[in-house]
C-alpha cells in the first residue's frame, strides 16, 4: 500500500470516530433527559403534587410515558401543564 493510501486510511479513521463519538455524546444526552422527564412524572405522581391544584394524578398511559421519554423534561411540563388545564393526552 502506497503512503497516500495509508495517510487516507487514518484520515477516514478519524473521521469516522469524530462522527462516532458525537452521535454517542447526543445519545447520552438523549438519555439523560428521558430520565429525568420520567422521573419528574413520577415525583409529581408520587407525592399527588397535582392534588394541590385540585387535579387528579396523572395517569401513566403510553402517550404520556413516550411524550416524556421522547422530550425528556420539556414533555414532562408539557403534560402536567396539559393536565392542570383540563386536557387529558
Amino acid at each position: 500500500m502506497s503512503l497516500i493510501g495509508i495517510a487516507l486510511l487514518i484520515l477516514v479513521i478519524i473521521i469516522f470516530l469524530a462522527v462516532a463519538m458525537f452521535v454517542v455524546k447526543n445519545v447520552v444526552h438523549l438519555i439523560i433527559n428521558a430520565i429525568i422527564g420520567l422521573v419528574t412524572l413520577f415525583i409529581v405522581n408520587f407525592f399527588h403534587l397535582m392534588q394541590y391544584a385540585g387535579k387528579p394524578d396523572i395517569g401513566y398511559d403510553v402517550i404520556t410515558i413516550l411524550i416524556c421519554a421522547i422530550a425528556g423534561l420539556p414533555g414532562a411540563i408539557l403534560v402536567i401543564v396539559l393536565a392542570l388545564l383540563g386536557i387529558t393526552v
